[in-house]
């Protein structure tokens, strides 16, 4: 069925497929790289093992939690819906699992590429390995929602009703396991990290990758099970997400507002709305696919200049040519201008987000307060993460604002095209965030293996320029859940007031003065808290574990101080692993039975205000941990580099901002990435049980 769109219908089967055979392409071309010496190759074996046994071990357990769903939505909903839920998490889980092995094996060879003195080799090493994981993200995700489409098409009211089921059901597979992976990879990594900070730095006084660590491998272990694989499967489901909530608007919006869609032809109206987001988002992989390539080409250039423009320009590029296409089909131009909105206003979040974080005022001030102490340097960058709060929160807001007033009655479906423009360029986004822990490993093994002081300047530059990407990423995925969680908020009231219309009941009430929407924003204002205090426990109460096994190596292994004995680096392992699988339980439950508890206990309207509650603390909150982090983490990296003539490494100075970054580190890489997840998991986990929830109480 071609439907509205021609052969153009197909474009997302076509990319995805594109991207999946280019991904097995910079796969095999990486696995096919030299090594580097023995001792590269072996520690890079042990942070390969470690990643693949965790990511086995919690595959393990996410597939009892996919068994039990399936056979819930079974018998509540039907088996199809489970089948497309199977679907959805088993493409999550097989983005990362690819992904992370490119990654783990793209690591040692950028460090050899380093060590033969060529910056542009390791550059296009780190890149293509980070590629495979870019583009898996952005092919499984369209082939998916892609399938769903074409086996499910749209129809008469059953059909459809058919059609947003398997939709919600994929999407809740996705956001589901989004969350715990990347809430049980960030535990690990950084408690691992902080552990290894903690115990090397503070109390040993060593360099951060010296090879007497026992924490050092794990902390290498978790770059990956956490930026790799856990921010593969976040990224994935924003980008599900986004697509399935224009879809929802799609479905359920009134015929008289969809028409305004169609300004010239004969298509159906509702058909290119559903559609549309699909097409457009193929057309965004496109452009990802020759930026990529484009990247590649210009490895000879600053790496800073090279990946800005990796992650800026798809968008744009892909709005561009939608002004182009639009009026093939006879669509209005204002979706060009929603989609417009989203892409810029995702520039400039990833822009603010990097003054933020990255070598400026902000992280200067941050650095600055450190030679008063640790407590100082907490305070000051608490301040710059609240201060970006409102920055970002209001571009936001104004991206919003233009997508709901160029769209008229469509206003709520623009502002899902505008979540889907922000996440046009998702797969080249992730690839360069896939790049910085790799060029970050990569550095790790050449500091372990001893190479030569030139060779670290090198993996050090790749690396620099992977923490300022992997900021603006944070802001890409934060910005857009935002955006999607309203209109996520959109399709669930539309899919309620159908259901209550149908069963001859009075409309939701959405009133503040309803004393249910009150209630149930106090309940979602308080699960990011849940959340967010959860997961900082969990990575306290590791790294402190982690901190005493190091300190009984040092001081019960003869020789490892002198570097004369080798450290017992599987234990770190193994108290990091034990740690993310049985902490990551809690706040996977609070996100998926929250909404199923409040929905069915005290009824739609109380679910309603739940969903708002959490989405205004929820991204205020993601944003000030993501953001704070970044600051704390490079003002001890300015620091470092000898900002602060006079602070040097492993003065008092220096201590008192890696105290700070033992803060930040869990707030920008684990609770402030599950706070963000956590609002669309119960986004969607609602608009999939809408129907079912939409009678309780009357």
């Amino acid at each position: 069925m071609l439907g509205p769109f021609g052969y153009w219908s197909y474009l997302p089967a076509v990319a995805g497929v594109v991207s999946l055979f280019i991904a097995a392409f910079f796969y095999f071309r990486v696995r096919a790289l030299p090594e580097g010496n023995e001792t590269m190759s072996r520690i890079a074996g042990y942070i390969r093992v470690g990643a693949m046994a965790f990511l086995t071990r919690e595959y393990k357990v996410l597939a009892v939690y996919a068994v039990v769903v399936f056979a819930a939505l079974g018998l509540s909903i039907s088996w199809l819906a489970g089948a497309w839920f199977l679907a959805g998490a088993s493409l999550s889980l097989g983005a990362g699992f690819v992904g992370m092995k490119a990654a783990t094996y793209g690591n040692v060879r950028t460090a050899q590429a380093a060590a033969t003195g060529s910056k542009a080799n390791a550059l296009l090493t780190a890149l293509d390995g980070g590629a495979v994981m870019g583009l898996c993200v952005g092919g499984l995700g369209l082939l998916g929602l892609f399938a769903v489409y074409m086996l499910h098409p749209m129809g008469d009211a059953a059909a459809n009703t058919v059609l947003a089921s398997s939709l919600h059901a994929f999407a809740v597979g996705a956001s589901s396991i989004a969350l715990f992976a990347r809430i049980g990879g960030g535990i690990y990594t950084k408690a691992a990290d902080v552990g290894a900070d903690i115990a090397g730095k503070v109390i040993e006084n060593i360099p951060e990758d010296d090879p007497r660590n026992p924490g050092v491998i794990a902390d290498n272990v978790g770059d990956n099970v956490g930026d790799v694989a856990g921010m593969g499967a976040d990224i994935y489901e924003s980008l599900v997400a986004a697509i399935v909530a224009t879809m929802a608007i799609a479905l359920t919006a009134p015929a008289a507002d969809i028409a305004q869609l169609v300004v010239s032809g004969n298509a159906d109206a509702r058909q290119v709305a559903v559609g549309l987001p699909l097409v457009l988002s193929g057309l965004g992989l496109a452009v990802s696919i020759v930026g990529i390539f484009l990247a590649r080409a210009m490895r000879n250039s600053s790496p800073s200049t090279v990946l800005r423009a990796a992650m800026v320009l798809p968008p744009l590029a892909m709005v561009a040519l939608t002004a182009v296409l639009l009026p093939t089909f006879g669509i209005s131009q204002n979706v060009t201008v929603a989609l417009a909105a989203g892409a810029i206003g995702g520039a400039a979040i990833g822009l603010i987000t990097e003054y933020y974080t990255g070598s400026y005022g902000p992280v200067k001030a941050v650095a600055e307060s450190s030679k008063t102490g640790a407590g100082t340097n907490l305070i000051r960058g608490m301040a710059v993460g609240m201060e970006s709060v409102g920055v970002c929160l209001l571009l936001v807001a104004g991206v919003a604002v233009v997508a709901n007033a160029y769209m008229g009655d469509l206003g709520l479906y623009g502002i899902a095209l505008a979540a889907v423009g922000m996440l046009g360029g998702t797969a080249i986004v992730m690839t360069v965030d896939a790049y910085g822990p790799i060029s970050d490993n990569a550095g790790g093994i050449a500091e372990m293996a001893g190479l030569p002081p030139a060779v670290r300047e090198i993996t050090d530059e790749l690396d620099a320029v992977g923490n300022t990407t992997a900021a603006i990423g944070k802001g890409f995925a934060i910005g857009s859940a935002t955006l999607t969680v309203v209109a996520l908020f959109s399709a669930y009231s539309l899919e309620v007031g159908h259901a209550r219309e149908a069963a001859k009941l009075e409309p939701m009430n959405l009133a503040l003065d309803n004393p249910e929407i009150l209630i149930g924003l106090l309940v979602g204002a308080v699960l990011p808290f849940v959340v967010a205090a959860s997961t900082m426990l969990a990575v306290g109460k590791a790294a402190g574990a982690i901190v005493l096994e190091i300190k009984r190596q040092f001081d019960t292994i003869p020789g490892l101080r002198e570097g004369t004995a080798e450290p017992q680096p599987g234990a770190i392992v193994d108290i990091a692993t034990a740690a993310a699988l049985s902490e990551m339980i809690l706040p996977g439950l609070v996100a998926v039975l929250g909404p199923v508890v409040v929905g069915f206990v005290m009824g739609p309207a109380a679910l309603a205000g739940t969903l708002a509650g959490a989405l205004a603390v929820g991204a205020s909150m993601s944003l000030f941990m993501a953001n704070a982090g970044g600051a704390w983490d490079n003002a001890k990296k300015y620091i470092e580099k000898g900002g602060l003539p006079g602070h040097p490494k492993r003065s008092e100075t220096h201590k008192a901002a890696v105290i700070g970054d033992t803060v930040g580190d869990p707030f920008k890489d684990t609770s402030g990435p599950g706070v963000a997840i956590l609002i669309k998991v119960m986004s969607v986990v609602s608009l999939l049980i809408a129907p079912l929830v939409a009678t309780a109480g009357g």
